[in-house]
């Protein structure tokens, strides 16, 4: 983030408006039985490999795409691709 850039002034009510950001790693399907099977320790296969891009989502729009990293201890997402308009 550029904390030096400079926004039109009627941009600037809305730049500390918060927003929900969500990175989906993947999703798969099952029946209900294997779903009402899982227990702590089951593991879920999802649809993509381990070294694919994950998508980012803000307010449940897709907007970029990123690799997951480690920051210390936590998760993170380093951003490859931002999306068009078309990319959605």
């Amino acid at each position: 983030m550029n904390a030096n850039a400079t926004y039109p002034p009627n941009l600037d009510v809305l730049l500390d408006v918060p927003v929900k950001i969500t990175v989906e790693l993947g999703s798969c399907q099952m029946p209900m039985r294997e779903l009402l099977q899982l227990a702590s320790g089951s593991v879920v296969q999802l649809d993509k490999l381990a070294e694919s891009p994950v998508d980012l989502y803000v307010n449940h729009k897709r907007v970029a795409r990123g690799e997951v990293v480690v920051v210390e201890d936590r998760f993170g997402i380093k951003i490859t691709e931002i999306l068009g308009t078309g990319g959605a």
